[in-house]
């Protein structure tokens, strides 16, 4: 299947609000972790969820509304965004656990790079490795499950729900 330029730029474009919404995401996590932990002397678990909670609340909104322009069930596209989230996120933890213990990542040198030591420099290569895939995967599903656009014989048949 050829991708028309037309469709390449939709992509895009999308690809770009995306990295925008992920940016505002992983701001309100890192800040909703640091008022709660930090300020107000709540457990680092809990505020970790609470932070990744709103998060996820956001992502969906902004992607909904801005990055997919959806109009399709609310409630419907809440459940598959979450269920995507998770499903990415699991992915995510395979990944790094594959590369932390099934390859033996976790005990890179800290001078892997050259010229920028660091500790724990698997484990920092290992998150950033793991964060690209989860966003890839999270676009793709969310483009090819939570947001897809029917094609005009799915909304003929009714397959679709508005």
């Amino acid at each position: 299947m050829k991708l028309t330029k037309e469709e390449a730029l939709k992509t895009g474009i999308q690809l770009i609000k995306y990295g925008v919404i992920g940016v505002m995401n992983t701001l309100i996590t890192l800040v909703t972790f640091y008022l709660l932990n930090t300020v107000a002397g709540v457990p680092y678990g809990v505020a970790n969820v609470v932070g990744y909670v709103l998060g996820v609340v956001n992502s969906f909104l902004w992607n909904r509304s801005w990055v997919f322009r959806s109009k399709s069930d609310f409630r419907r596209q809440a459940l598959l965004f979450g269920c995507g989230f998770l499903l990415c996120w699991t992915l995510q933890g395979v990944v790094s656990w594959i590369l932390l213990e099934g390859l033996g990542w976790k005990n890179l040198p800290v001078d892997i790079i050259p010229g920028f030591p660091m500790e724990n420099a698997g484990q920092n290569i290992v998150m950033v490795i793991s964060m690209v895939v989860y966003t890839i995967a999270n676009y793709i599903y969310n483009r090819t499950v939570t947001f897809k656009e029917p094609t005009i014989t799915e909304a003929e048949d009714g397959v679709t729900s508005k």
